[in-house]
């Protein structure tokens, strides 16, 4: 047989990375918080993250059979959406509510835009938002660390907490932000396998402590408090609704530094996390038509 040129669109060197393997990843970047959530909370912490993860698969299972497309559970990023739902939400929450949000992450924002890849926004965080809108009391109902019935205020709600509780993890919150400890070693991790780039994680929570701090508020205690970690180190870091550009993952952590820390000081919630994401994230399309580098080589057009 004659010699052929074959010729394909790039990537044309595979450096053995597959959505699976990052995803395992970020699965290992999340045992800790797993772990610090099971101390702090209970056996039933666990149980939701398991719940959450199971419905979730079969969501994406079911969804792939009903449509009769390629099956993609084996990718494992409906597991990681919804283990990441469960540690977004108390650990007195009921468990239909918790499936109402995986549905909604896996069906209607992930799987019918197209499957991974193609959503317009990170699912969790969505599902989230969707959750805190239509069962807000359910939602607002945080459990102190080693009680099952006491309810209490988060520490962006009082601001009574001291920087080792906020450090450890113990105060009330949803399961898997509180401990800041578990996030660090997980963002440690995700940093040393190189599947996130520190850009986006240190420009969001340098904008809110920059801001804390113009603001007369304690800017260590705003990034320790709330869902700060989790949110810029696991879910602003997506690849899919996040820049690709590094010009473009500084706008979108600094974006996303600038919500935040307006809703935290002159929302109704005190909580700006999910609602700063979601909005970069609809506006990713845009950053990415920010002029960066010209390509080697290339003019512009009409010269």
């Amino acid at each position: 047989m004659a010699n052929k040129l074959i010729v394909e669109s790039s990537p044309h060197r595979h450096k053995g990375v597959f959505t699976n393997n990052i995803m395992l990843d970020v699965l290992i970047a999340l045992l800790p918080a797993v772990i610090a959530s099971a101390v702090l909370f209970g056996f039933r912490a666990l149980v939701l993250v398991f719940v959450s993860a199971a419905f979730s698969l079969l969501c994406e299972y079911l969804f792939n059979v009903i449509t009769k497309t390629r099956q993609t559970v084996g990718d494992l990023s409906a597991l990681v959406t919804g283990v990441l739902l469960a540690l977004n939400v108390p650990a007195g929450i009921p468990f239909y509510i918790l499936l109402i949000g995986d549905f909604f992450a896996i069906i209607i924002v992930k799987a019918l835009f197209g499957g991974i890849g193609k959503n317009f926004a990170n699912p969790a965080i969505t599902a989230r938002i969707v959750l805190m809108i239509a069962f807000p009391s359910a939602m607002a109902t945080f459990l102190e660390p080693f009680y099952d019935t006491v309810a209490s205020a988060t520490p962006l709600a009082d601001k009574s907490a001291s920087y080792m509780d906020l450090f450890l993890g113990n105060v009330s919150g949803s399961i898997g932000e509180v401990s800041a400890l578990a996030l660090i070693i997980g963002g440690i991790y995700l940093l040393c396998r190189k599947v996130i780039s520190p850009i986006i994680p240190l420009s969001f929570i340098g904008t809110v402590a920059l801001i804390s701090f113009i603001a007369g508020e304690d800017p260590l205690y705003a990034v320790l408090s709330g869902g700060l970690l989790l949110g810029a180190i696991f879910m602003a870091t997506d690849y899919v609704t996040s820049p690709v550009s590094d010009r473009g993952k500084w706008i979108f952590g600094i974006g996303c530094g600038i919500i935040t820390a307006l809703i935290r000081l002159y929302g109704s919630y005190p909580e700006g996390v999910s609602f700063s994401i979601l909005l970069m994230n609809i506006c990713t399309p845009l950053i990415e038509k920010i002029p960066g580098r010209k390509p080697f080589g290339a003019k512009e057009a009409g010269k």
